[in-house]
């Protein structure tokens, strides 16, 4: 908040930029954090507003909408540019003018703030796709009183998506070209918006400490640590929250029973339920291992796929929902008919299946290589299910590993990337889940933990005043 004359107080105003926002557009995660924080801003009193491309799949006859109690999401038209099918390419891969979508969608921003007299404290950007905004802010902007102490934040949600394009291209992001340099744009002879963006940023962020740390080190830096050292500064990390308006147990529609943690029994007949449906053994006190994922190196199914068969021996059933890499589709298909009593193998994605999977199983595994954040360890949680995940990230930032003596930790973890370790944790959840009081107390434990937007929230207001200083 800022003092106005007469004593009145002025609310801080933020415009959140990003390329996707649910529940309009949505292919990933930044969605969930485009739709969610906003609102959870707006309750802490700033006025927030949003915007985003108008794509083929928003369905608003108007320019505008509403979120939240009076949060304005802004639709930048252009329909030669997002009147498409998809949002950033096809099956041939990324469309080919993609720098002129979301340049002209950078631009817009700025022309829509003015023409609407919407002057931002803060714009918070989000991702390559929205990263011309500060270098355009610094630039052709630089001398237009409108923006006056307007500030940017930049917040990478993965560092792997960099906004890459042949330096022919230059000329469209309509800049000198004194700016393809070293020091701006030029990445080893590519034009990077992401390098730009981080260069000309007020300050830059990600979506976890640990992850905010991580990508200074060559191993996660995909080559733009060194970049990101020079701005070292001002890298903050801030942990994503999940929305539990959605992630529910206790309201979900779309599990076989809503439950309490006071009602357990109640999470079991979602087990059995699932069971029956997938063709497995109805049988509460068989542990199920759930997984939903993307079927790629990132996500640790390079682990995964030398430790399934000592996995699948062991008297567990396993539920696989996700499509990805041809070649894990082709490992997951032949252990589904090596193991057809104790396997379900989905090669597809289904929003109601994941959500009855969450509910249903007992251990979930996240393997991952890296992970900038992570949203399911924390559904998990919520969900009475127990993540075995890999120490990176906002995995290890969100959890830690149990203690069956103490009753310290919520899960199971591992830090060493390989397979003999993933199964060691996999084994240690196992032994566990047949301590029945013990197993029964880490689930009412887990339920009741909060990774709600509202402190992650708290954590972007106290990083906005910063950067206004």
């Amino acid at each position: 908040m800022t003092s106005m004359a007469g004593g009145a107080v002025e609310k801080r105003k933020v415009l959140f930029v990003a390329s996707e926002v649910s529940p309009f557009a949505k292919t990933g995660g930044l969605a969930d954090v485009a739709g969610s924080l906003p609102i959870a801003l707006e309750a802490l009193g700033l006025d927030v507003r949003v915007i985003m491309p108008k794509y083929a799949c928003v369905r608003s006859e108007s320019d505008s909408a509403i979120i939240g109690n009076n949060i304005k999401v802004y639709f930048v038209k252009n329909a030669d540019y997002f009147g498409r099918k998809e949002l950033y390419g096809d099956k041939f891969g990324d469309y080919k003018d993609n720098l002129d979508r979301f340049s002209f969608f950078s631009r817009q921003v700025l022309e829509i703030c003015k023409s609407d007299g919407f002057k931002p404290d803060i714009i918070h950007c989000n991702d390559w796709q929205s990263a011309l905004v500060s270098v355009y802010l610094n630039t052709m902007y630089k001398y237009d009183p409108f923006f006056e102490g307007t500030k940017v934040l930049f917040t990478i949600h993965n560092l792997a998506y960099q906004g890459l394009f042949d330096k022919e291209e230059f000329p469209k992001i309509g800049l000198d070209w004194s700016l393809f340099h070293v020091n701006y744009f030029e990445y080893y002879g590519k034009v990077n918006l992401m390098k730009a963006a981080i260069i000309y940023s007020d300050a830059i962020s990600t979506v976890s400490p640990t992850y905010s740390k991580e990508i200074l080190s060559k191993e996660y830096g995909c080559g733009l640590e060194g970049v990101l050292k020079t701005r070292q500064d001002s890298l903050y990390g801030v942990l994503n929250g999940i929305d539990y308006s959605i992630w529910n147990p206790e309201t979900d529609k779309k599990i076989y029973k809503d439950y309490k943690p006071g009602e357990l029994a109640d999470k079991y007949v979602n087990k059995e339920r699932l069971q029956k449906d997938l063709g497995l053994k109805v049988d509460q006190d068989i542990p199920m291992i759930g997984m939903i994922s993307r079927l790629a190196d990132q996500k640790g199914l390079d682990l995964l796929a030398r430790t399934i068969e000592d996995l699948l021996n062991l008297k567990v059933q396993f539920v696989l929902l996700g499509t990805g890499d041809i070649k894990y589709h082709v490992l997951f298909e032949k252990m589904a008919r090596m193991h057809p009593k104790n396997t379900s193998i989905n090669l597809k994605f289904d929003a109601v299946i994941a959500q009855k999977i969450y509910a249903a199983s007992d251990l979930f595994l996240i393997p991952s290589r890296y992970e900038p954040c992570g949203l399911s360890q924390m559904i998990s949680f919520k969900y009475g299910t127990i993540p075995v995940v890999r120490q990176t990230g906002g995995l290890k930032d969100s959890v830690r590993e149990f203690d069956p003596k103490t009753g310290q930790g919520d899960g199971f973890t591992f830090e060493d990337y390989s397979h003999e370790h993933l199964f060691s944790a996999i084994k240690r959840g196992l032994s566990v889940h047949k301590q029945r009081e013990v197993w029964r107390d880490l689930v009412l434990k887990v339920m009741a933990l909060d990774f709600s937007w509202s402190a992650s929230a708290k954590k972007y207001l106290d990083l906005y005043s910063d950067i206004i200083g």
